[in-house]
């Protein structure tokens, strides 16, 4: 199946978390329908990792690790960041760890987000992502 998302993941060598994350995102990327989707992992600890995660421009580096959901442009076969499609969440932890601009989420490391990424928010974000999907 063509790819018309990318999941922009940023993260770190050594961080259990990143790790855990990646491993939530490769697992969860098996499943049937999540075809359209494939991970582009960003190690921030290199220039290219570190410009990547720059050109967010609203990950807080304190919150890594992270994701971005990128979509693709039919005409141009580009790859550009989707606007945020989730509204302000009910749940505080659930609102902390959601990005400000783009669709996608970074680590919450209050004692309300305990510095997990749920596979449920995860999953949130993929399907408000796919029902944006070019037609």
């Amino acid at each position: 199946m063509e790819k018309y998302f990318q999941i922009h993941v940023f993260g770190k060598a050594g961080c259990e978390k990143c790790a855990l994350l990646n491993k939530r995102l490769d697992q969860i990327l098996t499943e049937e329908e999540w075809a359209a989707f494939e991970k582009v992992y960003h190690d921030v600890e290199t220039v290219e990792g570190l410009v990547a995660f720059s050109r967010t421009e609203c990950m807080n580096p304190s919150s890594i690790p992270g994701f971005i959901i990128n979509r693709k442009n039919l005409i141009s076969g580009e790859f550009h960041p989707l606007p945020r499609l989730l509204p302000v969440a009910a749940a505080a932890a659930e609102e902390k760890s959601l990005l400000y601009s783009w669709h996608g989420v970074q680590t919450d490391y209050s004692e309300a987000g305990r510095g997990i990424i749920p596979p449920a928010l995860i999953r949130k974000i993929l399907e408000k992502a796919l029902q944006s999907k070019p037609e």
